[in-house]
């Protein structure tokens, strides 16, 4: 079995909490590329994080939490910047991320920072989320991406926040078309959907991702699980019935599950294959909902075949 690159960002996040009826922020180690992360070695996979750390306390805990996860920093880099942190609140059915920090440490990898022979070796390729809206970062991913001898996998995880001024929206579209034309697996989560594509029904923003060349599109949905397309149809997964108490970092888990299926036994054969891998990743996003943390909350494959017994 070979090992993953998953390129992106690690940064701490303030999660709106109470505490004796006041409002607080509890401070965790997230970022979605980095839940991804710790989400395939906890379910066995070899991985590396690339990525940009900073140079204070909070990078610190960031590398010691990821080495304790079994998580590579082979491909990591150490940027003078204070650790960028994400605010979120919580108002409605998704959270609100603002992101404070400049420069913000995470997005101060360049293509000239890449392990060539790291990225060359992988057997998948993860690149996605927020780093691709700045330039040096996206600068990497397309060089990552084009040397990449690896299934390529792609996760836009779209922050409304930072979509700022006229035309930002319109280039997060270009990007996703750029890297999903030559995906092999895109996941997406159906707020994403809705912010990229907002005339579109979920099922036809798959289908659309299908026809620009993304080998496989899944949509995650919640607690109403997942949509897969692999083939010209696209069908509907259940999840299943879970005591949710944080969903921080599920849609995480269940990229992360799918990259550990493919290091473990490469692509599906069929459609019915993949349906079967979303199946058991909506397993692993529900046993992250029962426990708060996001990244501390991602489960091995034992403690999901004793939860879904």
């Amino acid at each position: 079995m070979g090992y993953a690159v998953v390129l992106g960002e690690a940064l701490v996040d303030l999660l709106d909490a109470e505490h004796d009826g006041e409002p607080v922020y509890r401070q965790a180690i997230g970022g979605g590329p980095l839940n991804v992360a710790v989400a395939v070695a906890r379910l066995g996979g070899d991985v590396q994080f690339v990525g940009s750390l900073g140079d204070d306390a909070l990078a610190t805990r960031i590398r010691g939490f990821l080495g304790t996860a079994g998580v590579g920093l082979d491909g990591a880099v150490t940027v003078p910047a204070p650790t960028a942190l994400a605010v979120a609140t919580f108002a409605g059915a998704e959270p609100d991320f603002r992101f404070y920090g400049e420069p913000r440490s995470y997005a101060l990898l360049t293509a000239d920072d890449l392990d060539v022979a790291l990225v060359e070796g992988a057997q998948v390729l993860y690149c996605g989320s927020i780093v691709l809206l700045d330039p040096p970062v996206l600068a990497a991913a397309r060089r990552a991406w084009a040397m990449a001898g690896a299934l390529r996998v792609f996760d836009p995880n779209v922050r409304p926040s930072l979509l700022t001024g006229p035309g930002a929206l319109d280039g997060l579209r270009a990007l996703v078309a750029e890297f999903a034309a030559s995906a092999h697996l895109v996941k997406l989560s159906a707020a994403d959907a809705r912010h990229l594509y907002p005339r579109e029904p979920v099922e036809g923003v798959a289908a659309y991702l299908r026809e620009l060349g993304a080998g496989t599109v899944v949509v995650t949905l919640g607690a109403d699980g997942a949509l897969v397309a692999a083939a010209d149809d696209v069908v509907r997964v259940p999840a299943p019935k879970v005591d949710a108490v944080d969903a921080t970092g599920a849609g995480d888990s269940v990229m992360g599950a799918l990259i550990a299926d493919l290091l473990h036994a490469g692509e599906p054969v069929d459609p019915a294959g993949w349906r079967d891998r979303v199946a058991f990743a909506l397993r692993v996003a529900g046993l992250v909902c029962e426990s708060p943390g996001g990244a501390t909350a991602m489960p091995t494959r034992e403690a999901v075949a004793e939860r879904f017994r």
